[in-house]
């Protein structure tokens, strides 16, 4: 029997991220349904700000704006199935549902490495080169680095979910995960795996190591920019521009790194599962959480759009 038709014997995987936890599950439930209406609320919110607003017509709230999008299908790809499987006596994913899930979460990780090294360069472009930021910053330049992001994650994406539909299971269909990713799947593949993890491997540098590398000498730049500024207030006011920013970057690429870098052995189903909830599922949250906390222009503009509400709310027509 070829390794087409084995691979066909496994029409469904089983998710055993939970399976220790029975009794709890009502509570993840509630966790998990939390944890996705306050991203799906917050990363909109940030989005429509940005569109409706003019003082956040800038080149930095653009890619913001791709940021949250970005968000929103992250968490979407992965946080519904759990939904329904948490209120499921069997967590399963068809095969095709799992390459789906897998390709769709990939394309949001690997966009996001690289819409995050457009964003340190922007700050860059804005503290290091102020006079040229509106050369730098076009338009012109804007709309193909963010299209680049989106397009580098879906070809990374692409070639990962194609080498994993030639994977043999060999009727094993138990995934120590609770969705799809490309290292649980070949704990359990019975074929070859050497191709998929030099993939890995590769992605792993011209995704993840070289948009960090970007950022990490973007940041250096910048730093030694705002050294230079002699006033305290100014120092305070130029690093406040890309506080958020660099938080977002260090919990990110933090959580990246855990999740797809840290040794195949020695971590429990449950520190697994713990670590894939924090990358996949809580930075989506944290991220419109951590801009519109830090940065002063997102809250104008939410205050001034409540107001414009308020307004509305209180004119003579809606009495």
């Amino acid at each position: 029997m070829d390794g087409g038709n084995q691979t066909l014997q496994v029409t469904q995987f089983l998710f055993l991220g939970f399976s220790g936890m029975p009794r709890g599950q009502p509570f993840f439930f509630l966790l998990f349904l939390a944890i996705y209406l306050i991203t799906l609320v917050a990363n909109s919110m940030i989005f429509i700000l940005i569109q409706l607003d003019s003082r956040l017509h800038s080149p930095m709230y653009y890619f913001l704006s791709h940021l949250s999008c970005l968000d929103i299908c992250y968490s979407s790809v992965t946080v519904p199935k759990i939904l329904v499987n948490l209120l499921r006596q069997q967590p399963t994913i068809s095969y095709n549902d799992c390459m789906a899930q897998m390709f769709f979460l990939m394309t949001c990780a690997g966009s996001e490495c690289v819409m995050l090294a457009v964003m340190a360069y922007d700050r860059y472009a804005a503290i290091c080169e102020p006079l040229h930021y509106s050369q730098l910053m076009s338009k012109e330049v804007q709309v193909p680095l963010a299209t680049a992001s989106w397009i580098w994650g879906l070809l990374d994406s692409a070639i990962h979910t194609a080498l994993a539909t030639d994977l043999v299971f060999c009727g094993a269909n138990q995934i120590h995960h609770i969705f799809c990713d490309v290292p649980p799947l070949l704990k359990i593949a019975c074929s070859d795996t050497y191709v998929n993890e030099m993939a890995l491997h590769t992605a792993s540098v011209f995704v993840g190591l070289s948009p960090f590398l970007l950022v990490v000498i973007s940041y250096v730049y910048i730093l030694s920019t705002i050294l230079k500024i002699r006033s305290s207030t100014g120092r305070r006011k130029t690093f406040s521009t890309c506080a958020a920013h660099l938080i977002t970057v260090i919990v990110y690429f933090g959580m990246a790194n855990l999740n797809y870098n840290r040794p195949s052995v020695g971590y429990s189903l449950g520190v697994d599962t713990l670590v894939s909830t924090l990358y996949c599922i809580i930075t989506p949250m944290l991220n419109p959480l951590i801009y519109s906390l830090r940065n002063k222009e997102v809250k104008g503009a939410l205050q001034k759009l409540l107001r414009i509400q308020e307004k509305e709310d209180a004119s003579p027509g809606k009495q």
